[in-house]
């Protein structure tokens, strides 16, 4: 390495989270340099070309968090090509007796739609969302910030939100429980509560875990900022952010995989590549996993043994879903009316016909095997956006959940296909025609998922979303707030506080404590 420093802050991994924080440094004047392993930036929020015009995501699809942070207003990322097109309906819930509801951003034709099957339900379903709104949106507000006590008290734990303070110990019991039980005390149609139970599950927990309720009531924010895809597909996010970065003066490199940190007197001062080239710099970002973190870029001897056993100890589940991205001729036909169809193309359809056949599911998970009857999400974008696929032809992914990583008698490798036939076969069973309109399939299994954005077990949350590993659990008490015991080296990815999803929080504040870092550092 030269005198001159390459740049002021290295940031490992091209993820969302990474290209957020690398972003504010940008904007904050500082020289930004961003170093991807693969061919292609965005990690999981990224679309590539497949099929002879097919746009496929290869992770994450629908944007909601992330419109509960001022990213996108701060960063213009309109000015950079991000041009969002509602989701609306945010999901609907198709049954084979050819009822359906759907969940608008709007409150009032959410409950109306209820109501068509349910009036008890779309009352409950209006109180629900009208007690709860209020503290999901202060906690929403906690998220963009670092948890520490002094913010966990201001947000979470003092505001009173208009209630009693018995009815408020009564709310922190309610969090206490599974969203399962929590979903069964509130609603009584079983559809629904399958529905809105399978909502709950995208975070991986199963409805009977406790303290997972607030996994459920997050969703009352959702009537306040709604949904939304890129034009052209998710990847565009990230896409954008990259030229944002560019625009103000940073580099983000493909191609470029990270060996090791160089770390000098117990500090981090710039990186080793694979091709052997060193690049210097004030601080150090990690956007990759933090057990890659600790047990491949940084020598063990740099921490304490019991600081990387802790890390080690860390809560990452066995995977938990696959997904099957097709290129077909026609969207899925519901036991719907055609006006019915098209409303149910718009958003993300979720087929679960109970709470117990989600719990089912998770049951031949635990016993190491995929699910013999999974649910599934079922995103049908190019509903929305033509640009997706050729003409009158669409795009069609198929989640499903639960899928462990690590199998107890096969390998992935020997059933992919029969288990992506089988989760098609979920979708065919309840819009027949759906699988003889598919015309090539590029499935995602836990295995390939963990390859593709190494993410150790397909654990698309890094890190699991239990109680125990939330806010200033996140991933560990000491780490939680992004910087890490070698000086000027930060954590910003999936695992940090406030957890996965499309959401850029945690690079969002990472960034600030970076920032000040840097200023400090001069």
């Amino acid at each position: 390495m030269s005198n001159i420093l390459d740049a002021d802050l290295i940031v490992i991994g091209a993820g969302h989270n990474g290209l957020v924080c690398a972003a504010y440094a940008a904007r904050a004047g500082y020289k930004v340099l961003v170093c991807e392993r693969r061919e292609d930036i965005g990690g999981a929020v990224c679309t590539r070309t497949m099929f002879g015009g097919y746009r496929m995501d290869v992770g994450g699809s629908l944007h909601t968090l992330i419109r509960a942070t001022p990213i996108i207003e701060d960063l213009e990322l309109h000015r950079y090509g991000l041009e969002y097109l509602e989701v609306d309906p945010i999901f609907s819930a198709p049954f084979a007796d050819g009822s359906v509801f759907h969940l608008y951003r709007d409150l009032e034709k959410t409950c109306e739609s209820i109501a068509t099957f349910s009036p008890r339900d779309a009352e409950a379903y209006r109180r629900f969302v009208i007690e709860w709104q209020p503290i999901t949106e202060a906690i929403f507000r906690l998220f963009c910030r670092p948890p520490t006590l002094r913010n966990l008290g201001r947000y979470l734990l003092l505001p009173h939100h208009g209630f009693r303070r018995r009815r408020r110990i009564e709310m922190l019991r309610i969090l206490m429980q599974s969203y399962g039980s929590f979903i069964d005390n509130n609603f009584h149609d079983p559809r629904l509560k399958g529905a809105l139970a399978w909502w709950g599950a995208q975070s991986g927990p199963p409805p009977e875990e406790r303290a997972s309720a607030a996994l459920f009531t997050w969703q009352s924010i959702l009537h306040k900022i709604g949904a939304a895809r890129p034009r052209g597909g998710s990847g565009m996010l990230t896409q954008a952010l990259t030229r944002y970065i560019q625009d103000h003066g940073g580099v983000v490199q493909c191609g470029m995989p990270v060996r090791k940190v160089i770390i000098s007197r117990g500090q981090a001062t710039g990186i080793e590549c694979t091709t052997n080239h060193r690049y210097s710099a004030r601080a150090v970002v990690c956007n990759a996993h933090i057990w890659h973190l600790f047990n491949s870029l940084v020598e063990g001897d740099q921490v304490t043994s019991s600081f990387l056993q802790r890390v080690n100890s860390l809560p990452v589940a066995n995977g938990f879903g696959m997904v099957v991205r097709c290129a077909t001729s026609t969207l899925p036909h519901y036991p719907l009316n055609a006006d019915e169809n098209r409303e149910t193309h718009r958003g993300l359809q979720l087929i679960c016909p109970s709470v117990q056949y989600l719990n089912d599911a998770y049951s031949d998970y635990l016993r190491g095997e995929p699910s013999r009857q999974p649910a599934a999400l079922v995103m049908t974008f190019s509903a929305l956006d033509q640009s997706l696929a050729p003409p009158d032809k669409h795009t069609l992914f198929v989640w499903g959940q639960y899928y462990p990583y690590k199998l107890r008698t096969h390998r992935w490798a020997d059933i992919a296909t029969q288990e992506s036939e089988k989760l098609l076969g979920i979708v065919e069973r309840i819009a027949p025609g759906t699988r003889q309109a598919i015309s090539n399939y590029y499935i995602q299994t836990p295995d390939r998922i963990s390859d593709l954005h190494n993410m150790p077990r397909a654990n698309v949350m890094h890190v699991d979303m239990s109680i125990d590993s939330m806010f200033l659990f996140r991933p560990l008490p000491e780490l939680s707030c992004y910087a890490t015991p070698l000086r000027g080296l930060f954590v910003a990815n999936a695992g940090m506080h406030p957890g996965g999803g499309i959401f850029g929080a945690p690079g969002y504040n990472c960034s600030s404590l970076v920032c000040r870092y840097l200023s400090r550092s001069k």
